[in-house]
């Protein structure tokens, strides 16, 4: 991943809102959920959600799929582990083993 995206992807989590958004995506799992289920659940008014999802998407972190009349958002797994693997790579001097 490039240093780029690590640093689009950091900034979109770094508010309290998107990053539960994002935890909320990778706890659905591969079948995700509609903003009205992720607004119910995390409390948040519709025009705040579309707000954080877009600015989620713009870092690539959730793809935004339409479902009928209706849009289905899923976190971004591939791009989720490239972002975890970029903080780590370089883990206790490239000696991942040695971390654990």
């Amino acid at each position: 991943m490039e240093s780029d995206r690590i640093v689009d992807a950091l900034a979109a989590l770094a508010q309290k809102s998107r990053l539960a958004v994002f935890r909320w995506l990778v706890q659905a799992g591969p079948q995700g959920g509609h903003p009205g289920d992720i607004a119910e659940q995390l409390g948040l008014a519709p025009a705040t959600l579309s707000f954080h999802l877009k600015a989620l998407a713009q870092a690539g972190l959730v793809r935004a799929t339409p479902s009928g009349r209706h849009i289905r958002y899923t976190a971004d797994y591939e791009a989720m582990r490239g972002l975890i693997d970029y903080l780590t790579e370089n883990c206790c001097g490239g000696q991942p083993l040695l971390c654990a």
